[in-house]
């Protein structure tokens, strides 16, 4: 009874075993790289392992670069594996350029597919450009006439510019100042819209690529639209400033001539009182002549019929004057 429960025993632990063993040692994948003509040791997939490195993700794109014709080594593709890379998407990127001609060696792949940008991506728009559709932009022509345009961008990805170029907006950004800049030096909004090619080739005879990570290969007007009339606008708007300008100045002057106006009305008005004070004292100073005897009766007689002549005269004055 013993001896069955020790042989149990044995052969549980040796399926134990063979379970461990064979989830540890990739025996399959082994297999299939050595059918494909990959040459890796059993010990290197164990390695790797010991590396935290998943061998599947290494040993299938090395079995498509072997059977692509690509010569690279193991260790490479471990050690990008290592530093962060995608393997994978590296291996479709040689298969794809070496199949459209172009020339993209290993380390180039790698330090694109570092840098953060789609390197399979980049190899498919130099094969398959892509078109970069530009927001609205609106432009003034020399007459103040808005123009609202839009362009279509055809552009190939610089292989050699990936690592360090701008992307699209840069691009987007340059194509809107380009036809800012054209639209601005017209004299006529008429001429960019008779010949919208004006703006296609000034802008790509700019150069607008340089630094960039892409090719520019056309720009074509996709639309023009006529906007505001922003001269007669702006007309319109310095026509309003200077009326007020000139009203507040009007209303300055005449400020100024109704404190004048009041101004004079005080001295009127002072030297009519200095005339009334100037009247009282007359009565006093003719009592005082009669007191020092220097008036006599008969003199302020006649002064008093000067007097009524005076105001007789004035009279006679006022009703001969128009009525207004």
């Amino acid at each position: 009874m013993s001896d069955l429960i020790f042989s149990g025993v044995i052969i549980i632990l040796i399926i134990v075993f063979l379970a461990f063993f064979f989830s540890f040692v990739p025996i399959g994948l082994w297999i299939s790289a050595t059918a494909s003509g990959v040459k890796v040791g059993i010990f290197q997939l164990v390695a790797m392992r010991i590396r935290k490195v998943a061998p599947a993700r290494i040993i299938n794109p090395m079995i498509k670069a072997t059977k692509a014709g690509l010569s690279i080594s193991l260790n490479k593709l471990e050690a990008h594996y290592l530093a962060g890379g995608n393997v994978d998407r590296v291996i479709n990127a040689l298969i794809a350029a070496q199949r459209a001609g172009i020339p993209l060696d290993f380390e180039r792949a790698c330090a694109i597919d570092l840098a953060g940008r789609d390197v399979l991506n980049a190899v498919q728009m130099s094969v398959n450009p892509k078109v970069i559709e530009t927001p609205v932009i609106a432009a003034i022509a020399k007459d103040g006439i808005e123009l609202r345009a839009k362009a279509r961008v055809t552009v190939r990805a610089n292989i050699d510019r990936l690592v360090g170029g701008s992307g699209e907006e840069t691009i987007i950004a340059r194509i809107g100042e380009g036809i800012v800049t054209t639209v601005g030096s017209s004299l006529s909004h008429k001429d960019v819209l008779e010949n919208p090619d004006l703006i296609s080739r000034t802008v790509l005879n700019k150069g607008l690529d340089a630094g960039t990570a892409f090719e520019i290969l056309s720009i074509d007007i996709a639309d023009v639209d006529v906007g505001r009339n922003v001269g007669a606008q702006l007309q319109i708007d310095q026509a309003e400033a200077d009326k007020r300008i000139a009203q507040a100045k009007a209303e300055e002057r005449r400020a100024m001539a109704v404190a004048q106006e009041q101004e004079n009305k005080a001295e009127v008005q002072g030297m009519r009182a200095r005339v009334i004070e100037a009247e009282a004292e007359v009565p006093k100073a003719i009592a005082a002549a009669f007191r020092d005897g220097k008036l006599g009766v008969m003199d302020y007689y006649n002064m008093q019929n000067v007097i009524s002549d005076t105001k007789m005269r004035d009279s006679i004055a006022g009703e001969a004057q128009p009525q207004k």
